[in-house]
């Protein structure tokens, strides 16, 4: 399991006061609550809002040769991965596939998605495999079947939980022939129902590729309804605002999930839970995930009440359904509080091992042989950003929430509290495990 010793080591060496900063932390949601309520009378984020890019520009960013080229690198990527896997070497500090899975694929998605928009919907090597697969068994690319609309981000939801809980709890987890079995048969499991319901299953029903395009949506790189490409301010591509199904749990999966990672390095977890055990990991990871869900659907109901709305519609304008993509913010500020140095540090061996893949003596990339340098992210560089990341990232989604709450239905002033509290719970929360290691 060397692969996943998470980039968090040496947490206990920050220089940071774990109180002063739980509290700055609160204090500073609270704070910029109040200065929403009192300052920001009107939707100021407008979905449709933006500078067109210049013609040049977005011509070459829609080109189709570019997206080719893109989508033939990201699948000869992901065959090497997977070839690697099961004809590499069998340790799991030499195998590149665990890295590349782990490290490169998974957290590199975050910062991929959010600076360039849905770039794994653009290049996922499952839609060129699809493509492939429909022409061979002359099956039109829209499928057999409409994709139930019912079904939402609710597959998604379901792969993330899946993924998440391997890359926390199961056992044997970085094995590298287990690696490129599960790569295998996540691709196998989306194929046949894109081969039925077409290639729409990919955008909700992919975990990978909802999950970056849901980033995307905080991309400062944006489309508006007519299909320009715009600059835009990145929160206004949350303000959609329609009841989406299972975008809820997506995004309580991905904030519970990072949550739960941090709870597993504090002291009192460490002391008190045996951390080979898989019933313990698996009852705490759902325990993590379950409380943000009840947190925030209880303050969305609670807030819905308060502004005379019926609290028991979840797919309505006054349901928690509405306000989902608002925790997008939340979830980014949590992966990047946790992920930061792991990404920085243990990242480079992505690159050291790609130079010798197969482990037969090359040095195709020069860095062979070589070693982490764990001088790129010092400890007041780290502290920095998980701090400002987790406190960062519920102010933006306090902001997101407050100009779509202006929005209606009812009056944006009544339901605001319970949705402040709930921010200000899990700043304190999300900074308590990340310093209490």
């Amino acid at each position: 399991m060397h692969v996943l010793a998470h980039g968090l080591g040496g947490r206990t060496d920050l220089p940071l006061d774990a109180v002063a900063a739980i509290a700055g932390g609160g204090l500073a949601v609270a704070a910029s609550f109040l200065a929403l309520t009192a300052a920001w009378k009107r939707p100021r984020l407008h979905p449709d809002a933006g500078r067109p890019l210049p013609p040049a520009l977005a011509r070459a960013l829609d080109s189709p040769a570019l997206t080719t080229a893109g989508r033939a690198l990201a699948l000869a990527a992901a065959a090497l991965v997977v070839a690697v896997a099961f004809g590499g070497p069998g340790s799991d500090a030499r195998n590149l596939a665990p890295w590349a899975l782990f490290v490169t694929f998974w957290v590199g998605l975050v910062p991929a998605s959010v600076l360039l928009g849905p770039v794994w919907r653009r290049v996922n090597p499952l839609r060129t495999l699809h493509a492939a697969l429909c022409r061979a068994t002359r099956t039109p690319p829209s499928g057999r079947r409409a994709l139930p609309a019912r079904l939402g981000y609710w597959p998604a939801a379901a792969w993330l939980t899946g993924f998440v809980w391997l890359e926390l709890v199961a056992p044997h987890r970085s094995d590298p022939r287990l690696v490129g079995a599960l790569i295998l048969a996540y691709a196998t499991f989306n194929l046949a129902p894109a081969w039925w319901f077409g290639r729409d299953w990919f955008t909700r029903g992919d975990g990978f590729e909802a999950y970056s395009s849901l980033l995307a949506r905080l991309c400062p790189i944006g489309r508006r309804g007519d299909g320009a490409l715009v600059l835009r301010t990145p929160l206004t591509g949350l303000m959609k605002g329609d009841p989406e199904p299972g975008l809820t749990a997506t995004a309580c999966v991905l904030i519970g999930s990072t949550g739960f990672d941090g709870i597993t390095r504090t002291t009192y977890w460490r002391d008190n839970v045996d951390p080979s055990s898989v019933p313990a990991g698996t009852l705490g990871l759902a325990a993590a995930v379950g409380a943000v869900a009840l947190l925030y659907v209880a303050a969305l109901r609670l807030s819905a009440r308060l502004t005379g709305q019926d609290p028991a519609a979840p797919h309505t304008r006054s349901g928690p359904a509405r306000f989902a993509a608002t925790l997008l913010p939340i979830a980014l500020g949590y992966t990047l509080a946790h992920y930061f140095s792991f990404f920085v540090l243990e990242g480079q061996t992505t690159f050291i091992l790609a130079s010798d893949p197969f482990g037969t003596g090359l040095d195709l990339l020069g860095s062979t042989g070589n070693r982490v340098d764990y001088d790129l992210a010092g400890p007041t560089l780290i502290a920095q950003v998980q701090v400002n990341a987790i406190v960062l990232g519920h102010i933006a989604g306090t902001i997101a929430a407050h100009d779509l709450a202006l929005r209606g239905p009812g009056p944006a002033s009544r339901g605001q509290p319970p949705i402040a509290a709930v921010m200000v719970a899990l700043t304190c929360a999300g900074l308590f495990a990340l310093l209490s290691g």
